[in-house]
Formats: C-alpha cells, sequence, structure tokens
C-alpha cells in the first residue's frame, strides 16, 4: 500500500471514500468533523440524531455524498468514549474502515487524524495508529491459491498543519517498517509445514539479513552435535528434515560499544508430539508451533530497518518433532550444552528441549537481557485463553519494560510467578531434571515449564513468554488481525527493544 501525508482539509479529497471518526455519545460531530459535516450539510448530525449511530467502538456507517463533495463515499467510524481513547482504539478503528473499504471495493481513500484534538493523542501517535491498524488489517495470504482481494491501494493521511507533516512521515515510514515484518512472520506461520521447514526458514532470515543488514548464520546438524546441544537434537533425530540453528545479528560490529540484547523464539516446524502422541484435534493446528520463531525472524526484520541502537540478537532453534524408529522416547536422558543432563518424561514436550540449548547459546553474547518467545504450553492456553500470552522474569525492570510494549502495542501479557515450588516437580531420579512433571501434576504446566527453562539461564535479566493462544485465531476477534496467523510478537518485541534502547530499563 502506497502511503502518503497529504496537507489539506478532509472533505476536499476526491478519494474513493474518506475516513472520519465520531466519539461514543456525542450529540454533534466535534471540532475535527463539523467542517466535513457542513460540507455535507449536515449529514452526520442527521445520521446521529436518527440514533442509527452513537460512536461506539467498532462501528461503521457509510454515507453517500450525492455531489455535495468530491469523495465518492463518507466512512464514520466510532472511536468509543473519548476519555478512553488511545492508540489501540485508533488502531482498530483504523482497520475496521480499512476492511469496509476493501468491501466496498475502494481503491484509493483518505482519513482524518482520529484522536487528535478533542483525543489524547498527537498528530504522529493517531498517523501511526491509522497506518498500522490499516496495514495489518488489510493482509491477505493466499498460498498456492490465485490471489484475491487485496483492498485499498493508496492511503491518504489529511494533516491539517504542514509544520506536523514531516513528523508524521517519519513515523508512518517507521511503521510501515513494523508492519511489513509482520507480514513476513504471518505468511511463515500461515506456509504449510511441507513447505515451512527448518531449511525455508533458515532460507528467510537469510534473505531477510541481506535485505536490512544483518549477519546471519545458520548452523546445521554437525555443528550443533559439536557444541553439545543434546536436547534440540534429541527432539529433531526422530525427522527427515534436518535441523537448524539460526543467529541473526544487528549491529554485530558494535557488540562490544551497545547493551547486548537477546530474543529466542521456539521453531518446531511441526509437532505431532513424538511418542506422547497428541490426538488429532490436537495436531491439527501443529504447523503454528514455530510461531515464536516466525516472530523473531519478523522482530529482526524489523530492528534491521529501523537501524535501532542496540547489538539486538535473534536466535531461532528449528526442528520437527516426527515419529520414527530413531525419535526420542519417554526415559530417555539426554544432556544439553550446559552439561545439565534431562530426563525425558513427554516428548510432547519438545519446545522448551529447543529453546534449553538456544538459552545456553544466549549467553555467549554477555547479554543485558534475554527474552525467550514460545508456543510452549496448553496450561497457558486454559489459564489465559487466546487473549494475553504469559510472562514470566527473573528481573522486575525487564518485566516492566516488557509491560510497557505490550500496552503500546495491544500484544497483551500477563505477568505469572516462578514460584520454587514448581522447581521441585521437575526432580529426577536418574537425571538433573525432568523436562515435564508428567501425568501426576497436571496443574502446574505453564509454571513448571517456565522453571525448566530458568535452570538454562545465567544471565543478569531473563523473560519468557508463553504465546500458546496467540500464534493463529480461528475467528477474526481484533479487527487488525485476520483468520490464520496473527503476526503475535513481532511488534511486541520491536516496541520492546525500541523502549530499551530509550533507557526505559533504567
Amino acid at each position: 500500500m502506497d502511503i502518503r501525508i497529504i496537507t489539506g482539509s478532509i472533505q476536499e479529497s476526491d478519494a474513493d471514500a474518506i475516513v472520519a471518526s465520531l466519539f461514543e455519545g456525542m450529540a454533534a460531530p466535534g471540532e475535527a468533523v463539523s467542517a466535513l459535516d457542513q460540507a455535507l450539510n449536515g449529514a452526520i448530525t442527521d445520521l446521529i440524531a436518527s440514533g442509527d449511530f452513537d460512536g461506539s467502538a467498532g462501528q461503521v456507517a457509510v454515507l453517500y455524498p450525492r455531489g455535495a463533495i468530491s469523495a465518492r463515499r463518507v466512512i464514520v467510524i466510532g472511536l468509543g468514549p473519548q476519555e478512553a481513547c488511545d492508540s489501540e482504539v485508533v488502531r482498530r478503528a483504523a482497520a475496521e474502515a480499512a476492511l469496509r473499504a476493501r468491501n466496498l471495493k475502494v481503491q484509493r481513500m483518505a482519513t482524518m487524524l482520529h484522536g487528535v484534538g478533542g483525543g489524547a493523542l498527537s498528530a504522529e501517535a493517531s498517523a501511526s495508529a491509522i497506518a498500522e491498524g490499516t496495514l495489518l488489517a488489510l493482509y491477505v495470504y493466499n498460498g498456492r491459491k490465485p490471489e484475491g482481494e487485496t483492498g485499498p491501494q493508496i492511503l491518504e493521511l489529511c494533516v491539517p498543519d504542514t509544520r506536523e507533516s514531516f513528523a508524521v512521515q517519519e513515523a508512518v515510514d517507521q511503521v510501515v517498517a513494523i508492519a511489513t515484518s509482520v507480514a513476513l512472520t504471518r505468511d511463515l506461520v500461515n506456509r504449510p509445514p511441507n513447505l515451512c521447514t527448518p531449511a525455508y526458514m533458515a532460507e528467510v532470515a537469510t534473505r531477510i539479513g541481506d535485505e536490512v543488514g544483518l549477519r546471519v548464520q545458520v548452523l546445521e546438524r554437525g555443528q550443533m552435535q559439536a557444541l553439545g546441544m543434546g536436547a534440540l537434537l534429541a527432539v529433531a533425530q526422530g525427522s527427515e528434515t534436518p535441523p537448524r540453528f539460526i543467529i541473526m545479528e544487528h549491529n554485530a560490529s558494535r557488540a562490544d560499544e551497545l547493551d547486548s540484547i537477546v530474543l529466542v523464539g521456539k521453531g518446531v516446524t511441526f509437532d505431532t508430539g513424538g511418542y506422547s502422541l497428541k490426538t488429532a484435534q490436537g495436531m491439527a493446528t501443529m504447523k503454528s508451533d514455530m510461531a515464536g520463531g516466525a516472530a523473531i525472524i519478523g522482530a529482526m526484520r524489523a530492528v534491521g530497518a529501523l537501524n535501532l541502537p542496540l547489538h539486538v540478537v535473534g536466535l531461532v532453534p528449528t526442528a520437527d518433532n516426527m515419529i520414527s524408529g530413531r525419535s526420542y522416547r519417554p526415559q530417555d536422558v539426554v544432556t544439553a550444552s550446559n552439561g545439565v543432563t534431562i530426563e525425558v518424561t513427554n516428548t510432547d514436550a519438545e519446545g522448551r528441549m529447543l529453546l534449553a540449548d538456544a538459552l545456553v547459546f544466549a549467553g555467549r553474547f554477555k547479554p543485558a537481557a534475554v527474552v525467550d518467545i514460545a508456543t510452549l504450553t496448553g496450561a497457558c492456553v486454559t489459564a489465559l485463553g487466546a487473549v494475553a500470552a504469559g510472562l514470566f522474569s527473573t528481573s522486575d525492570n525487564l518485566q516492566k519494560v516488557l509491560l510497557s510494549a505490550a500496552e503500546a502495542t495491544g500484544e497483551r501479557l500477563w505477568p505469572l510467578p516462578l514460584y520454587p515450588e514448581y522447581e521441585k516437580r521437575l526432580e529426577s531420579a536418574v537425571a538433573d531434571l525432568k523436562n515435564s512433571p508428567g501425568a501426576s501434576t497436571p496443574f502446574s504446566g505453564v509454571g513448571v515449564s517456565a522453571s525448566f527453562l530458568k535452570r538454562f539461564t545465567d544471565y543478569p535479566a531473563w523473560a519468557h513468554i508463553d504465546m500458546a493462544g496467540m500464534a493463529a485465531s480461528e475467528h477474526a476477534e481484533v479487527p487488525y488481525t485476520p483468520k490464520g496467523a496473527t503476526g503475535y510478537g513481532t511488534r511486541l518485541l520491536v516496541a520492546f527493544v525500541r523502549l530499551w534502547a530509550q533507557g526505559a530499563h533504567a
């Protein structure tokens, strides 16, 4: 989509559709919309007076000017209560407008800046939210099908004050980089597992590195064996598809002068559960078990494109979890790359095995903070549903920055505890720890899994994000998140890195 900054009044636009907004409960259009209403001979006032539109969040109405202005349509969107207006409200409202415009086969749309003036947003914040909501909402994955409707091709942001146009343009350019990276994440998660293999993920990461100037290294099985990555390789050994360990670095040449942040994502490209076999229903969505790794690749693309002033490393351990004569089994004991021995009690607790070796590897970068993200446990879905991801952290400051990033992006996190009792449930008679407490303690999965990962961390600050319920959606409950892959985690992690670079952790 081509996003343009236009200086002038919205009513002067000759676009296929123009977009205006109203707060909930307004008896008449506010200052920002009143001039448009006058040009429409009071059509918006009449819409309110009719009771058909009250400005509630999610409301959309379409007016046809009949020659009153040059634009062919006016799309009116509700913002909800004025006192609650923030970037997420505007992001969702813009997405609703974009989806309606797509249904109307609009090719060029223009919009006022929502929430500015009577709301609490600056012009840059409003423009960013509009651009982001629009781009995210219009994402389509066609796969091997013929290309379908893509929606509007041009979005014009009407900025009243010329002095604000430069700042708005800069903000929009940054949003385009992030939204493009989310689309990459979604494409990876939506891609069928016979096509999105570990090798394919490594190819994409390498291409992205060339595109935005990242240093990318891909380790193959022999190199992982040399590093002693026994936990990761145990999962991979049952598959005909070889594993990969992807390392993406931004500002690699400045590692000694900048803070190092390491982002780690689980990349299980398909998960049968191994010999602890999933049900048919449980296996049906397992192409998305690499969504954490996809989020890292997407986030690293954005970090590079934005040239953020940190040394940022993305690690993606990626493998299939399959069944064969070579597959790892319950009661096997394997050794991770830090020498910790692991009794396998559940081969379907495979994601933590990949992450264990990746978290050990993260330590070589001497990080100020490490954040891992993974579709790790069904228990987290039980606890939080498909509404938020679980957050565990060894650092209050790191947790604070991540929660701020979640607030800014609308990609929700909910803090959960790392109680020492969870560690007790991983005690093993034959190894340093189990990879799962087993059937005897079925109600502690999310906390125990985080405690398992904690055993492989040795740096000032670590956080684990369990995004098991967030990778994909069967229903487009949030207007800018279509059915299928959500791209969850990419915007969250980029916002986190930006906040860290701004000193939010101090």
